[in-house]
């Protein structure tokens, strides 16, 4: 059996998610921690959960989703996991921060790739990897089938989808992989997003306007 714990980081209120087996073993999600006291909280979190963190794994990476990399590489786990495509992403991602007036130090490199349908191991959790291109060049998503939910980064929001005008986004992809890899899942699965509240397969199916109108 997993958990599944949010908090909610930086000038984007980015959701970054810890993955916490029964075991003990633990992975964290697009860490977004940017500031000195959103790292102490990181931290704490950790602590008062009594996990042991694995890997770092990044869905994409914008700036938002990978502020806490750093930090978190340096002081818990030295294992950084991102779709291969997203890496000129992540090497420019101090500039870009800049340009929003938020100076960042380097990503660590990645220390692996995420593939298409791969299965990661949680203690007795596994994750599967879908590619939900679209918001960005080569998103991916990640499936709980057991406990039925998915974290899915920018991809589907409560009410909304991820935005498309950004470098390498493109919204016929991005409607393809909602409808492919989270349409195609019962309705009862969770999917926690990048960012905002947590929703439903089902509830996005019938009230989703960029879904129902598609």
């Amino acid at each position: 059996m997993s958990r599944v714990i949010a908090l909610t980081f930086n000038a984007f209120q980015e959701n970054t998610y810890l993955v916490c087996d029964d075991s003990g073993s633990a992975v964290v999600i697009d860490p977004g921690c940017h500031s000195s006291e959103e790292q102490r909280q990181f931290r704490e979190k950790v602590d008062l959960e009594e996990v042991r963190l694995e890997s770092i794994i990044n869905t994409h990476c914008h700036v938002d989703h990978v502020f806490g990399n750093k930090f978190v590489y340096e002081n818990f786990c030295p294992r950084l996991l991102i779709p291969q495509g997203e890496e000129p992403l992540l090497q420019s991602y101090p500039q870009v921060a800049n340009m929003y007036g938020l100076p960042a130090d380097p990503s660590p490199e990645p220390t692996g790739y995420l593939e298409h349908l791969q299965k990661l191991n949680i203690g007795d959790t596994t994750l599967e990897i879908f590619s939900t291109p679209g918001h960005s060049p080569a998103s991916v998503s990640l499936y709980c089938e057991k406990d039925g939910y998915i974290l899915g980064g920018d991809v589907l929001f409560q009410g909304s989808i991820g935005r498309t005008d950004l470098p390498g986004g493109n919204h016929s992809l991005l409607l393809e992989s909602i409808h492919k890899y989270f349409l195609s899942l019962p309705d009862n699965v969770i999917v926690y997003p990048g960012h905002g509240p947590f929703t439903t397969i089902g509830t996005e199916k019938t009230s989703n306007p960029f879904l129902t109108n598609a």
